[in-house]
């Protein structure tokens, strides 16, 4: 397809940084994506440029994304915009999946074995922990102990930290450098491997197989990586192996939407770009088609306090909406009590989003005569507790006063998801001391 035909189908409507972002294929390029930019639609019709115009063999374009369920929706995209028969030669992975190609490929013609098993349930490495906690601490672990070992572990993989920055990681948990040391050693003895093992494993052969990273390097010339934010340190060290050779690396993102830390996410690979790569570009998309101009001055205002960032500034192209206020309150007490009256004067259907699961339980409890629904939805990323909350949950929901709110609070597993949903719509009230006592069952015993 000649390039004034792909534009007039397919780029007409696009904005200036929007087609920068389409026409550039080789070298590596960093484009800052800010929220609400059309970052999906710029990456879908960048491939289609890159098969259809600059005829790029389609299977030689690795694009990794954050979760499968992001996999599939940008195949799906670009089958619906350019046809499904290209979209089945492109490779849409998560990064574990790109991991556990290179572990088969080494195991099968370099190594002559099987590789480690998965170990894909929660329950096999809980008992793991628990006996590991056991042994060295000589004391029963408490849940939430191994939902924070776990934390841990992983926390450690995707940073890749030293033994000396094992020892020095700020935990309460006693002993977690013997606890994560012999945890290697029972996975590698039982032929075990869990899913942060699958990255690291990938990375050592890649590391000291040149002959293994020259076949992937041969296999994926070009590499689209999105939401770099939330990419850990090990996973991006993946992607710079893999990029080596020929440098065509499209890397997007954007560090101020990075609130993963506690799960390793590693914006700084996005601060060092220019350093690891010095001749790349750096692409901004600024304009916001999703928010308000007041919602998006307040951002702007907001995020400008941050240090570590590259400069940039959403904006708006939506019309004028309702203002943004501010509400200060002096204690969690008091911001419950606004909320109470706000709801009671509610006259249409209104979202609270909460800091944590502790705050959004403990202020539906707040509202004993107002219909309320609280959803928490979890990723399918490995590194989500997903299960262990929703049986906080379900907790609280046999604790309800009266078998109607009993009978209404359900869990439920939705795919890839787990909803947990109750409803009091019943109206009942909740006794000031009944919701201390639930408020602090669910502070005891689950994770913020």
């Amino acid at each position: 397809m000649e390039p004034a035909e792909f534009e007039k189908q397919y780029t007409g409507l696009l904005n200036d940084q929007q087609k920068e972002a389409v026409y550039a294929v080789n070298g590596p390029v960093l484009l800052l994506a800010t929220p609400g930019s059309g970052k999906t639609s710029v990456l879908v019709t960048r491939l289609g440029y890159m098969v259809l115009c600059r005829g790029i063999d389609p299977r030689s374009i690795l694009t990794m994304t954050y979760t499968v369920a992001a996999t599939k929706d940008m195949k799906n995209r670009y089958a619906a915009l350019f046809g499904a028969e290209t979209a089945e030669d492109l490779e849409f992975r998560t990064i574990n999946g790109v991991s556990k190609k290179i572990i088969d490929y080494f195991g099968r013609v370099h190594a002559g074995r099987e590789p480690f098993r998965l170990a894909t349930e929660d329950g096999e490495l809980d008992r793991i922990v628990r006996e590991i906690y056991l042994t060295v601490n000589k004391s029963y672990p408490e849940d939430s102990d191994v939902r924070e070992i776990r934390r841990l572990i992983t926390y450690i993989k995707n940073m890749m930290l030293t033994e000396d920055e094992i020892r020095e990681t700020e935990s309460n948990i006693d002993n977690l450098h013997e606890i994560y040391r012999q945890y290697k050693r029972v996975l590698r003895d039982r032929h075990l491997m869990d899913f942060d093992d699958q990255m690291a494993y990938a990375y050592h052969i890649l590391q000291h197989y040149p002959k293994v990273l020259d076949h992937f390097q041969q296999q994926y010339i070009y590499l689209c990586v999105d939401e770099a934010q939330d990419t850990s340190k090990i996973q991006h060290a993946i992607i710079r192996l893999l990029a080596s050779r020929h440098e065509n690396l499209f890397l997007v993102g954007d560090e101020d939407q990075s609130i993963y830390g506690f799960r390793a996410a590693y914006p700084d690979a996005l601060l060092s770009f220019e350093k690891n790569h010095p001749h790349a570009r750096v692409l901004l998309m600024e304009e916001n088609y999703r928010s308000t101009p007041e919602i998006i001055e307040a951002a702007n205002r907001f995020v400008a306090e941050n240090r570590f960032r590259h400069r940039k500034s959403m904006i708006p192209t939506r019309e004028s909406g309702a203002p943004v206020h501010v509400v200060r309150t002096k204690s969690r007490a008091l911001q419950y009590e606004y909320l109470v009256n706000m709801a009671m004067n509610c006259s249409r259907e209104t979202a609270v989003l909460f800091r944590n699961n502790d705050t959004g339980i403990s202020t539906s409890f707040s509202l004993p005569t107002v219909s309320w629904r609280i959803s928490l939805t979890f990723s399918a990323f490995p590194l989500s507790p997903a299960i262990p909350t929703c049986s906080c949950v379900s907790t609280i929901s046999s604790a309800l006063p009266s078998p109607k709110m009993r009978q209404t609070a359900r869990l439920r597993r939705a795919g890839p998801r787990r909803e947990a949903c109750l409803n009091s719509s019943s109206g009942l009230p909740v006794s000031a001391e009944r919701f201390r006592t639930l408020s602090s069952t669910w502070r005891r015993t689950c994770p913020n």
